[in-house]
């Protein structure tokens, strides 16, 4: 079952559509329920929504799920550059978009300390780290990947699907250098007919995990012959990110 309306984005004063998925007897039931915050929203259930007319397919797959979970899709925002600046954490001059102000940490805060608690009050869900996770592709995956560890008192799993790593490596390992929670669970993927430096970000990959699992905690890395960076990719990974999360 989906739901969606908008909701107040504080840091940007303005408002912002939540795609939200519960389980299809939500409101016949008692249950709580674990929660993913995903980015992009609008593309993980409807092919109607979707920017490409291409969907990841979710509600259709979690319908069929052995595992309940409510899903937060929060739509980004379409105009211009300002998705690349809001999913990204850091300030950019990069060849390809030139300089970009860095607004991923203000779109985090929000996530963690103003969307989290409405979504606790209005939902019935398990708020506890152990069962809250975060989720993206591309932009989606980096912001899930830095959510995961600058938020890891709030959020214990995370699946960074097609992360866009490369465009900010190094300060990405500058803030590797803290304390994972042993129960953290990442999942990464790459499919080899995404970028042109393939190598570059499978070593980048591997190199990250290395590091979770140096502290204690379980990585796993999803490498793809021939795949692309499309949601028709992402779709065909449901079932893996969430078993990695939730298993």
């Amino acid at each position: 079952m989906l739901e969606k309306y908008d909701v107040y984005l504080r840091p940007f004063n303005c408002q912002r559509t939540l795609h939200i998925y519960l389980p299809n007897d939500y409101y016949q039931s008692d249950e709580r329920y674990p929660v993913v915050y995903m980015f992009d929203g609008h593309n993980l259930f409807l092919n109607s929504d979707a920017t490409y007319g291409k969907s990841w397919g979710l509600a259709d797959f979690l319908d069929h799920y052995d595992k309940k979970l409510i899903i937060v899709g929060i739509e980004c925002n379409h105009e211009g550059n300002e998705r690349l600046s809001e999913y990204c954490p850091y300030n950019l001059n990069s060849r390809y978009f030139g300089h970009v102000q860095g607004k991923g940490i203000q779109t985090l805060d929000w996530l963690v300390y103003e969307l989290k608690p409405m979504i606790d009050q209005k939902y019935r869900t398990y708020p506890f780290r152990e069962c809250t996770a975060i989720a993206g592709s591309s932009m989606g995956g980096l912001m899930a990947f830095y959510g995961i560890i600058k938020y890891n008192q709030y959020i214990s799993k995370a699946a960074c699907l097609s992360p866009a790593f490369g465009l900010c490596k190094k300060r990405l390992e500058r803030d590797l250098l803290q304390n994972l929670n042993p129960d953290t669970r990442i999942y990464m993927s790459l499919g080899t007919k995404e970028f042109k430096r393939t190598q570059r970000y499978i070593k980048t990959i591997q190199e990250f995990n290395d590091y979770i699992v140096s502290k204690g905690a379980t990585s796993y890395i999803n490498i793809i012959p021939g795949g692309h960076h499309n949601e028709a990719e992402w779709e065909k990974q449901n079932e893996l990110y969430m078993n990695v999360m939730w298993k």
